[in-house]
Order: structure tokens, then sequence, then C-alpha cells
């Protein structure tokens, strides 16, 4: 039972992150004035816009982050979960690119 009690907390921290970098780039895109319907779209068109309002290895790293926090958000019956040591990269790599993106 305490192994399914660290993955839901790494689940939720993944969700956590997830939120965070999803809110930098909103911020990003609305310093950038990127049209309405991009921000209040799905993510997936944020993160591609991203790319035309960004350094590009600041979008590539925002995306890359982006997708393996939403598989680590999803629940999958024949996998384990995130584990802490990938939420802690994780997080390291959301603080990184939330600094990048908000010069």
């Amino acid at each position: 039972m305490l192994a399914a009690t660290a993955v839901s907390r790494n689940r939720g921290a993944a969700f956590a992150l997830r939120a965070a970098l999803e809110s930098a780039v909103a911020d990003h895109l609305a310093a950038r004035n990127a049209p309405r319907a991009v921000r209040s779209g799905t993510k997936r068109i944020a993160f591609l816009w991203l790319r035309g309002c960004a350094e590009p290895e600041t979008a590539r790293r925002a995306r890359a982050v982006w997708c393996r926090l939403c598989l680590g958000c999803h629940y999958h019956q024949y996998e384990i979960g995130p584990t802490d040591d990938q939420v802690r990269a994780w997080r390291t790599e959301v603080v990184t690119v939330v600094a990048l993106l908000s010069v």
C-alpha cells in the first residue's frame, strides 16, 4: 500500500508541474500578443505556437518535458507510474524552462 501512495503522490506532483509549465507558456504567449484562440485553445497548439515566440531550444525543451509530464499524469494499468527520480528530473527541467520563458 505504501508503494501505491508514493505513485499517487508522484502523479500528483506531475500534474502540478504540468500546470506550472502550461501557465508559464500561456504567460509567455500573452506577453508576445499571441492570438486569443492560441492561448485559450488546446495546449498542443500553444506549444506549437511557442516555437515561433521563443528560442528554438527553449520551445523544444518545453514541449519535451510537457510530453513526459502528460504521460506521467495519466494512469495506465500496465505501467507502474512516475518514480521519485523522474519527478525530480521533471521538476528541474520545468524550473529551467520557466526561467527561460520569463526572460
